[in-house]
């Protein structure tokens, strides 16, 4: 696809903005403007740091597995199923790229266990096309959703 024809998911109204602040970078905190957020910040053993508090990662797949589910509920409801009982986890891997930065890969895993696997597949792919993450990361980074 080229960008010309590429489909354009960006919003045409803003209904809602949610603002942050990080102070000190991976060690330090993050703030919500609204003060509902408050969090200790901390490089992973993984990456040299200490472990002492949450990281990026961890709340980018805080994120996209919420957002994630609530757009697989939403297909769901309006094509008439109830996804009670459905979970939809994400894991969130970080490392160096080709670029001499760093990249990240994304692996949803979605528990449909009332519904078949056709039909899961389905509600799946459409509620990749939906989740304003998918559509944020589309072309960006690698995500695998793992249907099971």
């Amino acid at each position: 696809m080229t960008e010309d024809s590429a489909v354009d998911t960006r919003p045409t109204k803003i209904m809602y903005v949610a603002e942050a602040t990080a102070h000190g970078g991976r060690d330090g905190f993050v703030t919500s403007q609204d003060g509902r957020l408050a969090l200790q910040v901390a490089m992973p053993p993984e990456l040299g740091g200490d472990g002492n508090g949450t990281n990026p990662e961890q709340l980018f797949a805080a994120g996209y597995s919420s957002c994630f589910h609530n757009a697989l509920i939403l297909v769901g409801n309006r094509a008439g199923y109830d996804l009670t009982g459905s979970t939809v986890a994400a894991k969130v891997g970080i490392g160096p790229n080709k670029q001499r930065g760093y990249g990240l890969a994304v692996a949803l895993s979605v528990s449909l266990p009332v519904l078949d696997a056709d039909l899961a597949a389905e509600l799946v792919d459409a509620a990749h096309e939906v989740c304003p993450y998918s559509n944020a990361t589309r072309g960006n980074i690698d995500v695998t959703i793992l249907l099971g």
